[in-house]
């Protein structure tokens, strides 16, 4: 009798590689929505990119097997989200799940002049990242000092906003799409909102939309993930995305068949590109073998190796 794919089990882990597009539900970590799609395909290696706060929902893409590989390079993605601040009052974490330590009153103002604010906040700016982040500070997660009463001097980092437009102002409820760089906290951003507006908010709803390239409609919820693979395992693993999907706005390049185990051998080989940066490199057949990175004269040299069945 094989093991339940929902509780697990000692059956050995499963070869895995793909992507998995999950749709966070609000109250779970990111790695405890990580470690259940884990069990749930029996897979050996995971990790996922872009954490959502316990509270936020959205895309989280989660990487398993070889595809952990394009892990890194998903985190200088651009996100967008649709963000629901309450205006009036502030609380000590900027979100819902917070104390409330500072009330005001909300400006009367209309949708045009709420319209205007947000799009004050497009272009590159420098942001000081919140106390409640992940961040460390001298070896300690800000969080962990802010939930002691601590404060400690951030340095602001920069941020780039390419769009921020409003969809409902309505009393002390603001909602707004924004498209961002990463490294935006949100939740700043809806106190610097507020701010210029001349009162306090917090973020009362964060959803993310997306994550660099990838679509919403390819997003999978969990109840729908858990229900796949109690009717069958292998169902949820048809829903992983190939690792090069994450890689889907770069240059591609081939090489012919004579180098590619040359070139998944970790050696420099001939391409059909030139030039300089990162690349994605195929075999003839489209194989996926990895990235590389152009060294000039239609050469190519191997900077992370995928090692995926032809």
């Amino acid at each position: 009798m094989g093991d339940n794919p929902v509780t697990g089990g000692r059956q050995k882990p499963a070869v895995v590689n793909g992507l998995l597009l999950l749709n966070k539900p609000a109250g779970m970590t990111s790695n405890q929505a990580l470690q259940k799609v884990k069990r749930l395909l029996k897979a050996k290696k995971a990790g996922h990119t872009g954490s959502l706060d316990p509270a936020a929902t959205g895309m989280l893409p989660l990487c398993f097997g070889e595809a952990t590989k394009v892990c890194a390079y998903l985190l200088e993605a651009d996100k967008t989200y649709r963000v629901t601040a309450r205006l009036g009052e502030a609380t000590d974490t900027a979100d819902a799940d917070g104390e409330i330590i500072e009330t005001a009153p909300v400006p009367e103002l209309d949708r045009d002049a709420w319209a205007a604010i947000l799009k004050g906040f497009e272009g590159a700016s420098e942001q000081i990242p919140p106390m409640y982040s992940a961040l460390k500070k001298d070896g300690k997660r800000l969080y962990e000092l802010a939930r002691k009463g601590q404060t400690v001097e951030r340095d602001a980092r920069p941020i780039r906003i390419d769009e921020i437009d409003l969809l409902e102002a309505s009393g002390s409820r603001l909602v707004f799409r924004v498209h961002c760089s990463k490294g935006t906290y949100v939740r700043t951003l809806v106190e610097d909102i507020a701010k210029v507006a001349g009162t306090v908010a917090h973020t009362a709803k964060l959803h993310r939309e997306t994550v660099g390239d990838f679509r919403s409609e390819d997003m999978v919820d969990m109840a729908g993930a858990i229900e796949a693979a109690e009717s069958d395992p292998e169902s949820l693993r048809e829903r992983l995305l190939p690792a090069d999907v994450a890689l889907a706005g770069w240059p591609a390049c081939r090489v012919v068949t004579d180098d590619v185990e040359r070139f998944s051998g970790g050696q420099q080989v001939a391409c059909d590109s030139d030039g300089a940066g990162l690349i994605k490199v195929y075999g003839p057949d489209e194989r996926f073998l990895g990235v590389g990175e152009l060294t000039g004269g239609n050469n190519v040299a191997p900077k992370r190796i995928f090692m995926l069945a032809g």
